[in-house]
């Protein structure tokens, strides 16, 4: 007897769901368009006109990245709701640093046998983070790859795009001694260090922190920066500016001011928070490793000239972010020094 003949289906891969996906996720994505947008879903490529007459000299600046091992606790509660908030937040605050709109993003999502339930969610998040950002959700991939990934697990990535003038790009040149250094809060640890808090976790179980289960205070999602700080920017000059993400303060500030000038940083200008607080204390973690691991509590970083402090300070309170004046450049060889 001949054996019954194969389709993609029995290998895995359902191409049925793939489209059942698509359609479920056309209003969340649709709600994103910007002007600019020349298509919608289902091209090859997504199209992007800038407009006309906007810049005298653009530069598009482009990021990339993932959230890393906070999917694996996602996947864990079954909470995919703002992972992909998550997704758009690492790429579109990295984009932002250089002074850039964040205008357009694409995804890559993953798995090994496609839950269209789940997808959607994922991919709802990420068109929340998108309007967040302001960024229009243009394309993105849905690979179901069996045997590459176990029941359950999907993984993602972001691509984004943005444009800056030239002339306005910030790229910490500018910056000098006696510089303030205003500090933006973040939401909890954001998408960094979390191979490190699921080992906590494995110590101390789904424990509450300051109310709330440990695991939902952990998916907290990454706070997105491009309003605040694209306001703040039209208000007041910034001379630099730091996405505080994986290697935390300590390796990020260094980033952009240099190699003859020092941040100073005053670690009693701000409450790192209780997610923090209960990292350190369970997972015995020391100072030095909790600085150069999470962001504690500070998730963006602004330099700016030490007469607008009050000016910056304003402008973030009032587009709803907590900031703190935290520090202050001093001539040095392009480190952080913590007092």
């Amino acid at each position: 007897m001949s054996e019954k003949p194969l389709t993609y289906k029995d290998a895995g891969v359902d191409i049925d769901a793939g489209n059942a996906l698509v359609e479920r996720i056309r209003p969340s994505v649709a709600a994103t368009r910007r002007p600019e947008v020349l298509a919608g879903l289902g091209g090859f490529g997504g199209l992007f006109a800038l407009p006309p007459g906007r810049y005298e000299e653009p530069v598009l600046v482009s990021g990339t990245d993932g959230v890393g091992t906070k999917l694996k606790l996602a996947q864990q509660t079954g909470r995919h709701a703002t992972i992909g908030i998550d997704l758009v937040a690492m790429c579109a605050n990295d984009v932002l640093v250089t002074g850039a709109e964040p205008l357009f993003f694409l995804d890559y999502f993953a798995c090994g046998r496609l839950d269209v339930d789940t997808a959607a969610t994922v991919i709802e998040g990420i068109a929340e983070g998108c309007r967040q950002a302001g960024a229009a959700l243009i394309g993105g991939e849905t690979a179901e790859m069996p045997d590459m990934y176990a029941e359950g697990e999907y993984d993602l990535a972001g691509f984004c795009v943005g444009a800056v003038e030239r002339k306005e790009m910030i790229d910490g040149s500018r910056i000098g001694t006696g510089d303030a250094l205003i500090g933006i809060a973040s939401s909890g640890p954001h998408s960094n260090g979390y191979s490190l808090i699921r080992r906590v976790l494995e110590r101390t179980g789904d424990v509450d922190i300051d109310g709330q289960p440990a695991s939902q205070r952990l998916l907290a999602p990454t706070r997105i920066y491009v309003r605040a700080v694209r306001k703040l920017m039209e208000q007041v000059p910034v001379r630099g500016l730091a996405h505080i993400t994986g290697g935390g303060i300590t390796e990020n500030l260094p980033r952009i001011h240099g190699n003859t000038l020092d941040a100073e940083i005053d670690t009693h200008s701000w409450r790192r928070g209780p997610v923090f607080d209960w990292l350190a204390e369970h997972g015995g973690i020391d100072f030095a490793e909790m600085r150069r691991t999470f962001n504690c509590g500070v998730g963006m970083i602004a330099v700016i000239e030490e007469e607008r402090v009050d000016a910056a300070l304003e402008s973030l309170a009032a587009s709803g972010e907590r900031a703190w004046r935290i520090g202050r450049m001093i001539a040095g060889n392009g480190k952080v020094r913590y007092v």
